[in-house]
Protein backbone atom coordinates (compact mmCIF):
# COMPACT_ATOMS: atom_id res chain seq x y z
CA UNK A 1 0.00 0.00 0.00
CA UNK A 2 2.81 2.38 1.31
CA UNK A 3 4.27 1.56 -2.32
CA UNK A 4 1.37 2.52 -4.30
CA UNK A 5 0.68 5.97 -2.07
CA UNK A 6 4.36 6.78 -3.46
CA UNK A 7 4.00 6.08 -6.76
CA UNK A 8 0.72 7.89 -7.15
CA UNK A 9 2.48 10.99 -5.58
CA UNK A 10 5.36 10.67 -8.15
CA UNK A 11 2.55 10.18 -10.75
CA UNK A 12 0.62 13.43 -9.58
CA UNK A 13 3.84 15.55 -9.51
CA UNK A 14 4.95 14.59 -12.51
CA UNK A 15 1.17 15.41 -14.34
CA UNK A 16 1.58 18.92 -12.66
CA UNK A 17 4.93 19.69 -13.72
CA UNK A 18 4.03 18.75 -17.65
CA UNK A 19 0.83 20.88 -17.01
CA UNK A 20 2.25 24.12 -15.15
CA UNK A 21 5.76 23.67 -18.29
CA UNK A 22 2.84 24.64 -20.92
CA UNK A 23 2.04 27.76 -19.33
CA UNK A 24 3.83 30.46 -21.44
CA UNK A 25 1.39 32.82 -22.81
CA UNK A 26 1.23 34.83 -25.88
CA UNK A 27 2.66 37.98 -23.61
CA UNK A 28 5.00 36.67 -21.91
CA UNK A 29 6.19 34.00 -24.86
CA UNK A 30 9.86 34.95 -26.08
CA UNK A 31 9.13 33.15 -29.27
CA UNK A 32 6.46 36.15 -30.07
CA UNK A 33 8.34 39.01 -31.61
CA UNK A 34 6.62 41.61 -33.03
CA UNK A 35 7.61 42.32 -36.36
CA UNK A 36 9.11 39.25 -37.00
CA UNK A 37 6.73 36.37 -35.86
CA UNK A 38 3.74 34.88 -38.84
CA UNK A 39 0.05 34.24 -37.99
CA UNK A 40 1.56 30.29 -39.09
CA UNK A 41 3.75 30.74 -35.74
CA UNK A 42 1.37 32.19 -33.58
CA UNK A 43 -0.78 29.13 -34.39
CA UNK A 44 1.92 26.45 -34.61
CA UNK A 45 2.78 27.51 -31.07
CA UNK A 46 -1.20 28.03 -29.38
CA UNK A 47 -3.15 26.32 -31.81
CA UNK A 48 -5.90 27.31 -33.77
CA UNK A 49 -7.89 30.53 -32.11
CA UNK A 50 -11.18 30.93 -30.80
CA UNK A 51 -12.13 33.61 -33.04
CA UNK A 52 -10.52 35.81 -36.02
CA UNK A 53 -11.48 39.39 -36.39
CA UNK A 54 -10.36 41.54 -39.32
CA UNK A 55 -9.07 44.27 -39.06
CA UNK A 56 -9.74 47.60 -41.69
CA UNK A 57 -6.08 47.85 -42.41
CA UNK A 58 -5.97 44.41 -43.66
CA UNK A 59 -4.60 42.51 -40.97
CA UNK A 60 -6.22 40.43 -38.81
CA UNK A 61 -6.76 39.67 -34.80
CA UNK A 62 -6.56 36.22 -33.44
CA UNK A 63 -8.61 35.61 -30.11
CA UNK A 64 -7.30 33.62 -27.85
CA UNK A 65 -10.44 33.06 -25.06
CA UNK A 66 -10.17 30.86 -22.04
CA UNK A 67 -13.63 31.13 -20.72
CA UNK A 68 -15.63 29.66 -19.36
CA UNK A 69 -12.69 28.29 -16.88
CA UNK A 70 -9.67 30.73 -17.80
CA UNK A 71 -9.19 34.19 -16.71
CA UNK A 72 -7.73 35.24 -20.15
CA UNK A 73 -8.36 36.67 -23.69
CA UNK A 74 -5.33 36.87 -25.27
CA UNK A 75 -5.82 38.70 -28.69
CA UNK A 76 -2.53 38.21 -30.95
CA UNK A 77 -2.80 41.75 -33.52
CA UNK A 78 -1.14 40.63 -37.27
CA UNK A 79 -0.43 43.45 -40.08
CA UNK A 80 -1.56 43.02 -43.42
CA UNK A 81 1.46 40.91 -44.55
CA UNK A 82 0.81 38.69 -41.50
CA UNK A 83 3.31 39.82 -38.77
CA UNK A 84 2.88 40.10 -35.45
CA UNK A 85 2.06 43.78 -34.34
CA UNK A 86 1.28 42.79 -30.32
CA UNK A 87 -0.69 41.06 -27.97
CA UNK A 88 -3.01 42.07 -25.26
CA UNK A 89 -5.13 39.83 -22.68
CA UNK A 90 -8.32 41.64 -23.12
CA UNK A 91 -9.62 40.61 -19.46
CA UNK A 92 -7.66 43.18 -17.88
CA UNK A 93 -8.92 45.49 -15.41
CA UNK A 94 -7.86 48.56 -17.69
CA UNK A 95 -9.94 47.13 -20.70
CA UNK A 96 -12.62 45.58 -18.47
CA UNK A 97 -13.19 49.50 -18.01
CA UNK A 98 -12.99 50.80 -21.27
CA UNK A 99 -16.63 49.06 -21.64
CA UNK A 100 -19.17 52.03 -21.80
CA UNK A 101 -23.08 52.45 -21.86
CA UNK A 102 -23.94 52.24 -25.57
CA UNK A 103 -21.29 49.85 -27.37
CA UNK A 104 -22.82 47.22 -29.34
CA UNK A 105 -22.15 43.40 -28.36
CA UNK A 106 -19.49 42.65 -31.38
CA UNK A 107 -17.82 46.20 -30.00
CA UNK A 108 -17.74 44.52 -26.25
CA UNK A 109 -16.59 41.36 -27.51
CA UNK A 110 -13.85 42.04 -30.20
CA UNK A 111 -12.24 44.07 -26.87
CA UNK A 112 -13.11 41.53 -24.04
CA UNK A 113 -13.14 38.27 -26.04
CA UNK A 114 -15.81 34.86 -26.03
CA UNK A 115 -17.83 35.12 -22.96
CA UNK A 116 -18.38 32.70 -20.26
CA UNK A 117 -22.11 32.49 -20.00
CA UNK A 118 -25.04 34.75 -20.71
CA UNK A 119 -28.42 35.64 -18.85
CA UNK A 120 -31.32 36.78 -20.01
CA UNK A 121 -33.67 38.21 -17.39
CA UNK A 122 -37.44 38.50 -18.41
CA UNK A 123 -38.08 41.23 -15.70
CA UNK A 124 -35.19 43.76 -16.81
CA UNK A 125 -35.20 43.24 -19.83
CA UNK A 126 -31.54 42.73 -20.04
CA UNK A 127 -29.03 40.30 -21.48
CA UNK A 128 -26.43 39.58 -19.21
CA UNK A 129 -23.08 38.40 -20.65
CA UNK A 130 -20.24 37.24 -18.27
CA UNK A 131 -16.28 36.51 -18.33
CA UNK A 132 -14.50 34.86 -15.22
CA UNK A 133 -11.62 37.63 -14.62
CA UNK A 134 -8.49 37.57 -12.17
CA UNK A 135 -9.44 38.80 -9.03
CA UNK A 136 -7.82 41.12 -6.38
CA UNK A 137 -7.13 38.43 -3.61
CA UNK A 138 -6.85 34.57 -3.75
CA UNK A 139 -9.61 32.66 -2.03
CA UNK A 140 -12.87 33.53 -4.19
CA UNK A 141 -13.58 33.69 -8.04
CA UNK A 142 -14.50 37.39 -9.76
CA UNK A 143 -16.42 37.70 -12.84
CA UNK A 144 -17.54 41.09 -14.67
CA UNK A 145 -20.66 41.70 -16.28
CA UNK A 146 -22.13 43.41 -19.20
CA UNK A 147 -25.52 44.27 -19.17
CA UNK A 148 -27.03 44.66 -22.66
CA UNK A 149 -30.50 46.23 -23.13
CA UNK A 150 -31.59 46.21 -26.76
CA UNK A 151 -28.03 44.76 -27.45
CA UNK A 152 -26.31 48.10 -26.09
CA UNK A 153 -24.46 48.05 -22.88
CA UNK A 154 -26.60 49.46 -20.55
CA UNK A 155 -23.98 49.20 -17.60
CA UNK A 156 -21.29 46.93 -15.93
CA UNK A 157 -20.88 44.68 -13.06
CA UNK A 158 -18.56 42.49 -10.84
CA UNK A 159 -19.63 39.29 -9.17
CA UNK A 160 -17.79 37.73 -6.29
CA UNK A 161 -18.40 33.70 -6.47
CA UNK A 162 -17.00 32.28 -2.96
CA UNK A 163 -15.65 29.01 -3.35
CA UNK A 164 -17.96 25.70 -2.38
CA UNK A 165 -16.49 23.90 0.87
CA UNK A 166 -18.56 20.91 -0.11
CA UNK A 167 -15.66 19.79 -1.92
CA UNK A 168 -12.26 19.62 -0.58
CA UNK A 169 -10.45 20.98 -3.34
CA UNK A 170 -11.99 24.23 -2.98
Amino acid sequence: MREWLTMTGATMAMVVMVALSGCATPVKDERMRPGVSTGAEVQQYYGAPSRIWPETDGGRTLEYATQPFGQTCYMVRLDAQDRLVGVVDGLTEKNRFRVEPGMTEEQVLRMLGRERSRVFFQLSGEDVWDWNVAPEMNGYMLRFNVHFKDHRVARTSQSVVYPDRRFLWD
